[in-house]
C-alpha cells in the first residue's frame, strides 16, 4: 500500500492527501513556514483569522508562556479581507494543497460579508470562528448558546453556495455537545474542536496580570486531554465530520484524535516551538500506520470505550 493510500482522508466532499492541517492563528498565511519545509506536504493550511477590515488587535504584552502551554491575547490582528484576497491568498494557493480560511467577525453582518465574498474565492473551505464576541449582543461569544450558533450558521449557509463551512467551537461553554448538534443541524459541513480555553497568568512580584488584556486563550499540550474528550463527545453526537485540535505535539496525540472520531487533526501552538512539526507529523503518522497495518480512514472512530 502506498503512503497516499494510507494517509488520505476526507471532510465531507473535500478530499485530503493526509489529515495533518495547520491550526488558525499559529501559521499566518503559510509563507512564514515556507523556509522550513514545503507547506504542500500538509493536508491543508488553515489561515490566521481574517476580518472584514484591518484589525490592530490588543496592546502588548499579548503572549505568555505557561506550564505545558501558552496564553495569547492577540485580538485577531490582520490586514483585512481585501488585503488577504489580493496579497496573501495567491501565493498560498500556489503552495498549499488545500486552503481553508478562518473567518471572524463582531456581528452577523461581518460573517455574512466574509462568507459571501470568500465563497467566490479560490479556496477549499471556510472555517467559521464562532468563538468571537457578538458586540451587538453584549459581547457574549456567538458559540456559547446553541440557538445563537444555529441562527448564525443558518444565515451563512444561505450565502456560502457550494463552499464547505467548518464551524470552530469554543470550549468555554457548559455543554459543547448541544452547540455541536445545533450547528450540525443548521447545515455546518464540519465541526472543528476546540478553540483555546480562557486562562490568565499573574506576575507575583508586580501583582499584575502578565497579559495586557488580563485573560487570554490557553493552547498547547496542556489542553489536549480536554480537547480529546470534547472531540470524542461531539463525534458520537453528530453525523458531520469532526476535526480535532488542541495540544498535538507528536503522532500519539494525532492518532488519539483519529481514534476518538476526528477525520483530520490541526497542529497549533507547537508550530512556534518546532516550526517543522507539520511535515514531521505527516511522516510519523505514515510510519505508525505502516507499522500497524492501518490506514487513516480505517482507524477513525475505532476507540473501544
Amino acid at each position: 500500500m502506498s503512503e497516499r493510500e494510507r494517509l488520505r482522508t476526507r471532510i465531507g466532499q473535500l478530499h485530503l492527501d493526509n489529515p495533518i492541517l495547520s491550526a488558525s492563528g499559529t501559521y499566518g498565511s503559510g509563507k512564514e513556514f515556507a523556509d522550513f519545509y514545503d507547506i504542500g506536504k500538509l493536508g491543508g493550511v488553515v489561515t490566521k483569522s481574517v476580518t472584514p477590515s484591518a484589525t490592530r488587535g490588543n496592546p502588548p504584552p499579548r503572549i505568555a508562556e505557561t506550564p505545558s502551554g501558552m496564553l495569547n491575547a492577540i485580538g485577531l490582528q490582520n490586514e483585512g479581507l481585501d488585503f488577504f484576497l489580493a496579497e496573501l491568498l495567491p501565493p498560498l494557493r500556489a503552495s498549499a494543497k488545500r486552503v481553508i480560511v478562518n473567518a471572524a467577525g463582531k456581528c452577523e453582518d461581518d460573517y455574512v460579508e466574509l462568507v459571501s465574498r470568500l465563497a467566490a474565492a479560490p479556496i477549499d473551505a471556510i472555517e467559521v470562528n464562532i468563538s468571537c464576541p457578538n458586540v451587538k449582543k453584549g459581547g457574549i461569544a456567538f458559540g456559547v448558546y446553541p440557538e445563537v450558533s444555529s441562527a448564525l450558521v443558518g444565515k451563512l449557509k444561505r450565502v456560502s453556495g457550494d463552499m464547505p463551512l467548518w464551524i470552530k467551537l469554543t470550549p468555554n461553554v457548559g455543554d459543547i455537545v448541544s452547540v455541536a448538534r445545533a450547528v450540525a443541524d443548521a447545515g455546518g459541513d464540519a465541526i472543528v474542536a476546540i478553540n483555546t480555553l480562557v486562562g490568565m497568568a499573574v506576575d507575583i512580584e508586580t501583582r499584575k496580570p502578565i497579559l495586557a488584556n488580563v485573560t487570554g486563550g490557553l493552547s498547547g499540550p496542556a489542553i489536549h486531554p480536554v480537547a480529546l474528550r470534547m472531540v470524542w463527545q461531539i463525534a458520537r453526537a453528530v453525523s458531520c465530520p469532526v476535526i480535532g485540535v488542541g495540544g498535538v505535539r507528536s503522532v500519539r496525540e494525532a492518532v488519539a484524535f483519529l481514534l476518538v472520531g476526528a477525520s483530520a487533526v490541526q497542529v497549533g501552538a507547537m508550530n512556534f516551538v518546532e516550526p517543522g512539526i507539520g511535515a514531521r507529523l505527516v511522516d510519523d503518522l505514515d510510519d505508525w500506520l505502516r507499522e500497524h497495518g492501518e490506514t487513516v480512514s480505517a482507524i477513525i472512530g475505532t476507540l473501544e470505550a
